[in-house]
């Protein structure tokens, strides 16, 4: 019993500690946050950035359509598309206001509301995904999604890759550094400056090709800003909308140049030689720009002014009726007098980390849709898992060398091979063979992927456990008539298994925490396990506070199994206490009276 207070002793003292450090949260954290997955609106009014750097980047319009059909003649039957009557858009999370997840757990932003608008017009439903930018582009191609909706600035590169619309908006660059550095323009980075980057974006290209420097690359904006605002970083080249919403008062931060992006415009991907599904989409866009329904989503989710003689659409499309941002921007600059003193350092990790009104909004969420899709995608693939792995340690012990062989090479390979290689071969590579089975949804597919990279760990760890049994069970079982296989099977095997239950269940731990890498293949929101969740509502909020409520939500999977698998590893070391022996009650009275 002693064993068993133990672990429940330390149980509690965990949770305890859990506990304790949840509630410790609500000491920093502010009461309310901003919403940066919302429109809005006429509050975030802004002009044309003044500090401009030189236009030479901005390349020529060599792609804009002269004009467009009109959307009553477009055929949606012809288009191309995956699922005949629905538009699938891969898109990202992490870049409010043009892309993200609400609150309400849909994809919105004014890209993905800009192409609801679209679809609308063209009689299509649009059903988004989520998934990572740098692989978007290759899905599109590939055909996962039929438009790639991302924010994304059209190069003559990526037009090798994918074809692309007419452009809907236009992205500056912004260099983004603290308020007292010494960099204070695009001309003043060099090799030994720290340049942040979200790895695969147009920003990315700008600071290796066109200024020639090796950028520091991280996977969102967020995780971005974040290193900047430490200090880890000594600038970040972002897109204007994405910067100047990260932004918030007392951060110590500011926006000291920007420049034109590449090649002028932002259009919607789509996968090279569809080009109905392109002309579907233009005619769509016009369609949108002439009723009005562009001008509102524009004005309530980026009001910013266009640059001077660009407009989106067609050359044909009439000029956008937007309000007069400058002027909008111009009065709200007038009464703001207060300066915001920076915020302390302290300051800014209490309320980067530890927000206690996050915490309350995100556990919900994650309890209602990353918990449930991270337990199955665990269990599933650990059952799969188990079972091929037992298969090839099988095949590893065997005497036959066409047996060995092949069990030896596969697990080479998905030993060797970073997990997420291994998840985007199988979930794009076999995707698009097993369609019709999968109905285009890679969920399963990710779960096959981690079940195939489980069980090369888990064949080794069978088979470890197998060749550890003493090789006189197997005489023993032999000289009493059994043959080969039923002695493995009846007598070898079952001890083995015995042997390795404890590093079976850590490896069980491990796939808890492999399941968020899936967001790769791009899933429905309704399909993001803990990681997604915690990270698109960072997104939302510009705070890490989900992230680490998530963190947590890990922390409460995985504790408990770790002392499951600590007690299971006693007990099998020790086995179970004997019970202790009653005292006879003429004994008892003999040693009561001897005192």
């Amino acid at each position: 019993m002693s064993g068993v207070r133990a672990v429940r002793t330390r149980a509690r003292i965990a949770a305890l500690l859990l506990l304790v450090g949840v509630a410790a949260t609500g000491c920093g954290g502010s009461d309310t946050a901003r919403d940066l997955c919302s429109p809005q609106g006429a509050s975030a009014a802004a002009a044309a950035p003044s500090n401009l750097g030189g236009p030479e980047a901005a390349g020529a319009d060599r792609y804009t359509t002269a004009t467009t059909e009109p959307v009553e003649s477009i055929d949606t039957a012809g288009l191309g598309l995956l699922d005949p009557g629905t538009l699938s858009v891969g898109t990202l999370s992490d870049a409010p206001p043009s892309i993200c997840v609400n609150g309400q757990g849909s994809f919105t932003g004014f890209d993905n509301e800009l192409l609801r608008a679209i679809g609308e017009k063209l009689g299509l439903r649009v059903e988004f995904s989520g998934t990572e930018f740098s692989g978007l582009l290759a899905q599109v191609a590939g055909k996962r999604f039929d438009v790639g909706s991302s924010n994304i600035t059209t190069t003559d590169a990526r037009r090798e890759l994918v074809g692309f619309t007419n452009g809907y908006d236009f992205g500056y660059f912004s260099l983004v550094v603290a308020q007292n550095s010494a960099i204070e323009a695009f001309g003043d980075l060099n090799q030994s400056s720290r340049i942040a980057v979200v790895q695969g974006t147009v920003q990315d290209e700008f600071v290796v090709n066109q200024l020639g420097l090796d950028p520091v690359k991280f996977p969102d904006y967020n995780t971005a800003y974040a290193n900047l605002k430490s200090g880890q970083v000594d600038a970040w080249v972002a897109p204007s909308a994405q910067a100047e919403g990260a932004i918030s008062p007392g951060d110590g931060i500011v926006i000291s140049q920007n420049t034109f992006s590449l090649d002028n415009f932002v259009g919607y991907a789509v996968a090279k030689g569809n080009q109905p599904l392109i002309d579907a989409l233009n005619s769509g866009l016009d369609a949108v720009i002439a009723d009005g329904t562009y001008a509102r989503l524009y004005a309530d989710w980026v009001p910013r002014e266009l640059p001077p003689g660009w407009k989106p659409g067609s050359r044909a499309a009439p000029t956008p009726e937007l309000p007069d941002f400058a002027a909008l921007a111009a009065e709200r600059g007038e009464g703001e007098t207060e300066q915001v003193a920076q915020k302390s350092t302290l300051q800014q990790l209490k309320d980067t980390f530890f927000d206690w009104s996050l915490y309350a909004k995100a556990i919900p969420d994650l309890i209602k849709t990353g918990l449930p899709n991270t337990l199955i995608l665990a269990v599933v693939s650990g059952v799969l898992g188990t079972i091929i792995g037992m298969v090839l340690a099988v095949m590893g012990i065997s005497r036959s060398r066409w047996l060995r062989w092949p069990a030896r090479i596969y697990t080479d390979i998905f030993r060797g091979l970073p997990a997420v290689v291994i998840i985007l071969l199988i979930g794009l590579g076999i995707g698009p063979v097993v369609r019709n089975i999968t109905g285009g949804n890679p969920y399963w597919l990710g779960a096959v992927a981690l079940a195939l990279l489980a069980s090369a760990y888990i064949g080794e760890i069978f088979r470890s456990g197998i060749q550890s049994v003493e090789p006189g069970q197997l005489e023993a079982a032999r000289a009493i008539g059994f043959g080969y296989r039923q002695a493995m099977t009846l007598v070898v095997i079952p001890q083995g298994v015995r042997r390795v239950l404890p590093a079976l269940m850590n490896q069980f731990i491990a796939l808890i925490k492999d399941s968020s890498l899936i967001y790769f293949l791009g899933l429905l929101a309704s399909q993001r396990e803990l990681f997604a969740v915690g990270r698109d509502l960072n997104a939302q909020t510009g705070n890490l506070s989900p992230l680490v409520a998530a963190g947590l939500m890990y922390l409460v999977l995985t504790i408990p199994l770790t002392h499951l698998v600590n007690y299971i590893d006693r007990r099998m070391r020790t086995g179970k206490p004997a019970p202790a022996a009653p005292i006879d009650p003429v004994e008892s009275a003999t040693i009561s009276e001897g005192r």
